[in-house]
C-alpha cells in the first residue's frame, strides 16, 4: 500500500459564513466549490492550499468541540510557514490573535497557535 500525499483535511464549522470569512479572507484560501446542500440542509466549502484541500462543513446544530481535556480525533491543523514571524504579524493585523512562539522539543523549529471561529487549534510550524 503507497500513500502519495494527504489530499484534503475536513472540518465541521458552526457557523458558516464566520468561518467562510476566516478562512478564505483572512487567511487566503483559494475557493474550490462552494456548495449548499438542500437536502441535508448545510453547506460544504472546498478550500485549496498547496497541494492539499480543506473542506469545511456548516452543519446546524453540531455539538461544540471538545478542548480540554482534549478528546480523541484531530488535535490540530498545522501550517507550515517560511518565517513565524511575517505570519504572525499579519494575523495580528488582521485581528487574529497567537500564542507565544515556542520551539518544538523535537525538530528544534519554532512555533504557536491560534485559533478558528470554533475554537480548532491551528498551528504555525518553521
Amino acid at each position: 500500500m503507497k500513500f502519495d500525499t494527504i489530499h484534503h483535511v475536513a472540518l465541521i464549522c458552526s457557523d458558516y459564513k464566520a468561518s467562510r470569512h476566516f478562512y478564505v479572507d483572512l487567511l487566503g484560501f483559494e475557493i474550490i466549490r462552494e456548495n449548499y446542500r438542500e437536502n441535508r440542509g448545510d453547506y460544504k466549502l472546498d478550500l485549496k492550499l498547496g497541494d492539499c484541500e480543506l473542506e469545511l462543513f456548516a452543519i446546524p446544530g453540531s455539538p461544540a468541540r471538545p478542548s480540554y481535556p482534549e478528546a480523541c480525533g484531530l488535535r490540530h491543523l498545522a501550517f507550515r510557514v517560511g518565517c513565524i514571524e511575517d505570519t504572525i504579524r499579519e494575523l495580528q493585523e488582521l485581528g487574529i490573535e497567537t500564542e507565544p512562539v515556542r520551539i518544538d522539543e523535537f525538530t528544534q523549529k519554532k512555533m504557536t497557535f491560534f485559533k478558528d471561529p470554533d475554537g480548532l487549534p491551528l498551528e504555525l510550524h518553521e
